[in-house]
């Protein structure tokens, strides 16, 4: 089969197979990625790196041989330059203290669906088409190069469509829920539709002052359930 275009080609690191295989099934919805294998120890992984020379790796935390973490320095010391996204349900702050130092490009917590994976892999997409783009004739060039797609709002504007009043009331619900709420509950209560709602909790996930879990149910997609940050 002939690779597309500018493809960036992606390793699934998780120890979980069936866990891999929906984590292939998000990347592979999102243009130019491409999976070109999957590992689920972290020697398969050095091995997987070694044969397939991925751009990015997908790398899971908890692996049955090592931590997810020791992969990395094991990899450039083997001369390999591939990007790292660390998928993982590890929260303690010296994984991800860890992770910074080691350089991985995002660091994404399980459970999480396509929604929190897409942008991403957008992200990552845009700044590795600068890296890879740029001409460098001044600090200018470097800060745009640093800059721009992992930049915060300016302001803490609120996005493009969201109204301050609406927030606020969105704010209320989640602070006042006994639980978690969905998108569907916190419009039946605010009075507005069930995307709009959606929009204003995505926001508030995105900026650090929800958490998401999954649901699972007995068929169809998990529903996403948020609270307020305290």
């Amino acid at each position: 089969m002939t690779e597309p275009a500018g493809a960036i080609d992606v390793l699934v690191v998780d120890d979980d197979f069936m866990v891999a295989r929906v984590h292939r099934t998000f990347v592979e919805r999102v243009a130019p990625f491409l999976v070109v294998g999957t590992a689920h120890t972290g020697e398969q992984a050095i091995e997987a790196v070694d044969a397939l020379r991925p751009d990015l790796v997908l790398l899971d935390l908890y692996l049955p041989d090592l931590f997810g973490l020791d992969v990395i320095p094991r990899l450039r010391t083997a001369g390999h330059d591939c990007d790292v996204m660390v998928i993982t349900a590890a929260r303690e702050a010296d994984a991800v203290r860890g992770a910074v130092r080691q350089g991985v490009v995002d660091y994404l917590l399980k459970p999480f669906d396509y929604e929190d994976l897409q942008p991403r892999l957008e992200r990552y997409a845009t700044q590795r088409g600068r890296l890879l783009t740029t001409v460098v004739r001044g600090q200018a060039d470097v800060d745009r190069v640093l800059a721009g797609a992992f930049a915060p709002p300016a302001g803490g504007a609120l996005p493009k469509g969201l109204s301050v009043e609406t927030a606020q009331l969105v704010e209320r619900a989640l602070r006042e829920a006994d639980g978690t709420v969905s998108a569907a509950e916190a419009a039946t209560t605010i009075g507005i539709s069930r995307v709009s709602a959606r929009r204003y909790l995505e926001y508030f996930h995105a900026i650090g002052n929800a958490d998401v879990a999954l649901r699972y149910g007995t068929a169809g997609r998990p529903e996403r359930r948020y609270t307020w940050r305290a």
